[in-house]
């Protein structure tokens, strides 16, 4: 818990030493009470007192007391404000280091993990800072303050005071072994409840076409049991923790009159009201001991939850990425002084991944030419959508180099090289907002997250406040968005919606098809017009005639882009300026669709599986 408070700010650090003052000072003021109730006391027992005295006396008290409730105020108000700022910046801070994991770092840590994090986590931070920071500096200054007080007025009642906080201190420690190894179960028991109710939620579909609702709320229940109980047994250790103290507190209170009423007897005369105010004082001191303890026991509720979540929230901050940015941010040249744009070239790579041993990818080595199509084929496994991932570096390569533009990928900017790359990846992710969000997203030359989508006569197409994606330097215009659509061939299903493209689209895409989502990722891709574009199996929910659309198209639109074409369908590939044939991470075969016919044995069994004899002849 100590450690994440270096992300605290300065003024945040500035707020908290002026919560500490008025911490101080509600602690003197809370001090000074017993003195002025002892001097109260002291005039009314001495007989020919004025009444004005003690009236003044009462004032003084009055005083000091709504002095310590404005102090108290302050400081809660000071530290609810460091509280909420502190956690916003912290899932900030959390949220901005996780878009920088690549796929390493998200398989260490489940999305399920990432979600509680973020949320509960942080919020156990903010509950701690907001009301148990202050209460850990108060309490033992109380504490130490408030013996230094009573020192000295009589060691039978300093001994009573003793004995009652060595009871205190032996039952917290019992109590935090107890309970420490459960705080930090209950996260852990957190994250497996979320992680089981996002399945359920995500695959709701499958858990109903095989009828395995019972199975689903059977695993359910036991998470939401294995939390219950953890949660049940944390909160009936702590539980004892305030009758115990006010048991000690009351037991120290009847010790303290019980000793003070036999010191009163035994004494003379003359002793007898010094004894009786020093008792009023002491019983005053040893409650403001026992409320310091009892504070304490607050913070030791908090304490262990908010330290186990500050651990795993720097656990998160703490994880540096394995992909790191590079320093360049443009491509070689040629040799006519023309910067290359779209050139790709695997010189002799490897690739194994960091939890395996095994490599997937073994010296594979092709150029791709700026404008050309190369597409990768090959059975399950064989490594075709790990060497497409080795491009826009969500993996850095074991041996060997990746070239783009002539230069290493580990040597550009990540924001350069992913710039230059249109990604259609397998499973198709959708957003929550439109259609034209959807397509036009993720320009990171715009100025933000709301710019309107505009008509070539620079009118607005889009709703006021409507989520759009960012804008580009030109402006992100209707007419580009529709043209990106047409050459995914969406418009078909796009120009049917009840707004067209600024119709919504649910979270995940949920209200439109496999193949609709797939078409709309590839008008993603082709709205960006980048200089290379990498589709990772994202024909395969497509129709033969559409997917042959689709081809005809971004040979046509996208004629300067070097396209990187992962499929299972030989139809899909046919026409690929060149194959590349993978088998158990080798490249077994690589020419064109005639030429592996005649030399690739792999290439050919694929073909004669999808295709008849005239098709292979065509």
């Amino acid at each position: 818990m100590i450690t994440i408070c270096k992300y605290l700010s300065k003024a945040e650090w500035g707020q908290l030493f002026v919560g500490l003052l008025l911490t101080v000072a509600q602690i003197w003021f809370n001090l000074e009470l017993p003195d002025y109730m002892a001097d109260i006391t002291r005039l009314v027992e001495t007989p020919g007192s004025e009444m004005h005295d003690v009236w003044v006396a009462g004032g003084k008290m009055l005083a000091v007391s709504l002095g310590a409730v404005a102090c108290m105020a302050l400081t809660g108000l000071i530290t609810a404000r460091v509280g909420a700022s502190f956690s916003q910046r912290l899932r900030s801070l959390e949220f901005a280091r996780v878009e920088s994991f690549g796929p390493a770092e998200m398989n260490r840590f489940s999305t399920a993990s990432l979600i509680t994090r973020s949320t509960n986590d942080i919020t156990q931070i903010q509950m701690f800072v907001t009301m148990g920071l202050m209460l850990l500096v108060q309490s033992p200054i109380m504490a130490v303050w408030a013996v230094a007080k009573i020192a000295g007025k009589g060691f039978e009642w300093t001994m009573a005071t003793g004995v009652a906080v060595v009871i205190l201190l032996a039952a917290i420690a019992i109590l935090m072994a107890l309970v420490m190894p459960k705080f930090k179960a209950m996260q852990t028991l957190t994250d497996n409840i979320n992680r089981v109710a996002r399945e359920n939620l995500t695959g709701l579909r499958v858990v109903r076409a095989y009828n395995a609702e019972d199975y689903q709320e059977a695993k359910f229940d036991r998470a939401n049991d294995d939390l219950t109980s953890t949660q049940l047994f944390t909160n009936r250790a702590m539980s004892v923790m305030m009758p115990l103290m006010n048991t000690v507190m009351n037991g120290l209170m009847l010790a303290v009159y019980w000793i003070g009423a036999y010191l009163i007897d035994a004494a003379g005369m003359a002793d007898k009201l010094t004894l009786f105010s020093n008792m009023v004082v002491f019983s005053s001191y040893s409650v403001q001991v026992i409320m310091s303890f009892l504070m304490m026991s607050m913070v030791f509720v908090l304490w262990p939850r908010a330290d186990v979540s500050a651990k795993r929230v720097l656990e998160v901050l703490n994880t540096e990425p394995t992909v790191t940015d590079g320093e360049r941010t443009s491509g070689e040249r040629d040799a006519e002084g023309r910067e290359l744009r779209g050139e790709v070239e695997f010189r002799d790579v490897s690739f194994t991944y960091p939890d395996s041993r095994e490599p997937m990818l073994e010296h594979v080595s092709f150029k791709a030419e700026p404008g050309q199509t190369v597409a990768f084929i090959g059975s399950t496994g064989s490594g075709k959508s790990t060497l497409v991932n080795l491009v826009p570096r969500f993996y850095d390569v074991t041996e060997g180099q990746v070239l783009v533009d002539g230069v290493d990928v580990r040597d550009y900017t990540l924001t350069a090289l992913r710039d230059r790359i249109g990604y259609v990846p397998q499973k198709s992710v959708m957003f929550k907002g439109t259609v034209a969000s959807n397509v036009a997203y993720g320009d990171s030359s715009g100025s933000g997250d709301s710019a309107a989508i505009t008509s070539s006569s620079g009118n607005n197409v889009t709703e006021s406040g409507k989520e759009i994606a960012r804008s580009t330097g030109n402006g992100v215009t209707a007419d580009s968005v529709e043209t990106a659509i047409d050459v995914a061939q969406a418009s078909e299903f796009v120009d049917k919606m009840p707004r067209g493209i600024d119709s919504d689209i649910a979270q995940g895409g949920s209200n439109v098809s496999g193949g609709q989502k797939q078409r709309l990722s590839i008008a993603r891709a082709v709205w960006r017009h980048p200089e290379i574009m990498v589709f990772d199996d994202s024909f395969s929910a497509l129709d033969f005639r559409t997917d042959r659309e689709v081809r005809d198209a971004l040979a046509r639109e996208c004629a300067d882009s070097t396209k990187l074409i992962v499929a299972q369908r030989i139809g899909t590939i046919m026409h690929a300026d060149q194959i590349i044939v993978l088998d158990d991470g080798h490249v077994v075969g690589q020419g064109t669709h005639r030429e592996l016919l005649e030399t690739c044995e792999v290439y050919r069994q694929i073909a004669e599986s999808q295709l008849s004899e005239s098709e292979l002849a065509a």
